[in-house]
């Protein structure tokens, strides 16, 4: 899995041990090549732009550009890139919502111009992006119309970069990323006198985990830093519920709703529901019981139950009750995405198993690449620098990340001096909800999504210790990036701006 993720990393992790990369070499754009030079004052540039959002004609102010983290002594540490779109007109009460992508070590491009944003990157859906020109256009489903937004590029992604002699490892870490994203929005708060205002933070696919590690450090021993929502979009909490490692019968528990889900998509089954959702209750249903007791029972269980379970997963993956018995009723991922439309002479994507790949031959057990990654990585790649170099007069010779420069990642949880224990982030969320009456968390899930299915975050999110009706669920019609299923980012917008609109009114 580690060597896949060299494949298919695109604003997710979804295993626990660190990614060996060379972004700490003095010529990747991790790291300040001037060390020894006095470091500049922050880049930035302010323009002002207008547009239409949620129906609403809204003049705004962006500023583009670099915010300095310093250490205890006054010494710029990092030069974090954020964009902020704030609407014309102060209003020091109006929402706030702090957005970041995954990886880790995403640049924050896909929710910048693929969902949220003022403008968005217009592809093809289920697609490969082909070739440029990609068309840049106005995105009426910007929130906009009910929050300022801030796009937040961790150390090591987009045009951040450690400054002067700081080794930008020193930020690449669940704990460590999270404080100096900690250090950003207080410094943000600060500057823009926006202390009073409603709150929120979101992030996709690593982002998530980022986002309840942000949590831990925003509340702190003092719970100084209140949030009244929390986003998750493709979400993962619990990185050993899903981690492919031999024993752990939860893997693929957690992943068979999606395998059903992406069957009943391609009309792979042998009986074809008519319709997904009750399907995939029935999914749940079998995961959550005889599933899971037929994989703990191991080699106890009798020829005739496991005749009884084969029967029943084949029905919900749509793969044969050989291939099943020859798999040990455990179908990783990867194999999955071969095995299931292997007769058909494709494979399926793992960010979005809606997109479908031709590998160089039918025989293998996992799939050459990930076409819902190649297709769609260099339009946002060219919209990004587009839109900030020419549209926000954003002038710099360094060079856009939007995923791969960062590594080994640091995944120790605050003291915890066990590396090899996979991190679960959820107890975070569950204990910051219990302390702030007013929080709730939005949870975003594709259906096609297997980097972070949506069963493992259903998982997560209901355990003892979160409050009832204090997280809600909404689920879309695509995969991990769901937004760039046109009505399903409508729907994703639409969806967020309620939750925006009811979590800030005021207490009392």
């Amino acid at each position: 899995m580690i060597l896949r993720l060299s494949l298919f990393a695109l604003i997710l992790a979804t295993t626990q041990p660190a990614i060996a990369q060379e972004a700490d070499k003095p010529d990747k754009p991790g790291r300040s090549e001037k060390a020894d030079e006095p470091i500049p004052p922050p880049n930035r540039s302010v323009t002002r732009h207008s547009g239409s959002f949620g129906g609403v004609k809204i003049g705004y102010t962006a500023t583009t550009g670099e915010t300095y983290l310093r250490d205890k002594d006054g010494k710029p540490t990092a030069a974090i890139f954020s964009t902020s779109y704030v609407k014309d007109g102060a209003d020091p009460r109006r929402p706030v919502t702090f957005l970041y992508n995954g990886g880790p070590g995403s640049g924050s491009v896909w929710l910048h111009m693929g969902a949220f944003g003022p403008k968005r990157v217009r592809i093809a859906d289920a697609r490969d992006d082909g070739a440029p020109p990609y068309p840049i256009v106005d995105n009426p489903d910007s929130l906009l119309d009910v929050t300022d937004i801030v796009f937040i590029d961790p150390v090591g992604t987009g045009f951040s970069h450690a400054l002067g002699k700081t080794d930008p490892k020193t930020f690449w870490g669940v704990t460590a990323d999270a404080k100096s994203i900690n250090d950003f929005i207080r410094l943000w708060l600060n500057e823009n006198k926006r202390w009073n205002a409603p709150k929120f933070i979101g992030g996709e696919s690593y982002g998530t985990t980022r986002s309840a590690a942000l949590i831990h450090e925003l509340t702190g021993a003092y719970n100084d830093v209140a949030v009244n929502g929390v986003i998750l979009i493709s979400t993962i909490l619990d990185f050993g519920a899903e981690a492919e490692t031999e024993g752990n019968e939860m893997q693929y528990v957690v992943t068979l709703p999606s395998m059903a889900a992406v069957a009943w998509y391609h009309k792979a089954l042998p009986q074809q529901a008519a319709a997904l959702e009750p399907f995939l209750d029935e999914a749940r249903a079998f995961a959550r019981g005889p599933y899971i007791t037929a994989l703990l029972k191991g080699n106890a269980l009798t020829a005739e139950e496991r005749a009884t379970v084969r029967r029943q997963l084949a029905g919900f993956t749509g793969l044969s009750e050989a291939y099943l018995d020859r798999a040990n009723l455990r179908v990783s991922p990867d194999r999955f995405y071969k095995e299931l439309l292997r007769d058909r002479g494709t494979t399926v994507g793992r960010l979005d198993a809606r997109y479908l790949g031709i590998d160089y031959d039918n025989a293998g057990e996992g799939p050459d690449n990930d076409p819902s990654f190649y297709g769609i990585d260099a339009s946002y790649t060219a919209a990004i620098n587009s839109w900030a170099r020419d549209g926000l007069g954003y002038k710099t010779d360094r060079q856009y990340v939007t995923i791969g420069s960062v590594g080994p990642w640091d995944w120790k949880l605050g003291g915890s001096r066990d590396g090899t224990t996979y991190v679960n982030v959820a107890p975070y969320l569950s204990k910051a909800l219990r302390e702030n009456s007013g929080m709730k968390v939005f949870v975003g899930q594709g259906y096609y999504d297997f980097a972070t299915p949506f069963f493992g975050a259903e998982q997560s999110l209901t355990r003892p210790g979160f409050p009832a009706g204090r997280v809600e669920f909404h689920y879309y019609q695509a995969g991990h990036m769901m937004y760039v299923h046109d009505s399903d980012l409508t729907k994703l917008s639409r969806d967020i701006r309620g939750f925006i609109e009811r979590q800030e009114t005021p207490a009392g």
